[in-house]
């Protein structure tokens, strides 16, 4: 498997937005629409942040710990990634 896979990179995006929007929509007008579609959006991305990391050969155990940091733990994992590749 790649370094970097494409796939874990999207998700990490994805986990990143979602949680700046639902924190948006907490601090705002929290709507419940908004809730209801972009939450469990979050939690998919979470999901396969974490288990996506989890998968890779490459992932240290530091890596696969950050990995379970909601929001960011994706964009930490793929940077520890990068600086394990060289």
């Amino acid at each position: 498997m790649r370094m970097r896979p494409r796939s874990l990179r999207i998700a990490a995006h994805v986990e990143l937005v979602s949680l700046a929007v639902l924190l948006a929509n907490l601090a705002t007008a929290h709507l419940q629409p908004v809730s209801s579609l972009v939450g469990p959006t979050h939690g998919c991305a979470y999901l396969f942040v974490v288990v996506t990391t989890w998968r890779l050969r490459a992932a240290g155990s530091t890596t696969r710990a950050v990995a379970f940091v909601p929001g960011v733990g994706g964009l930490l994992a793929l940077r520890r990634l990068a600086h394990a590749a060289g």
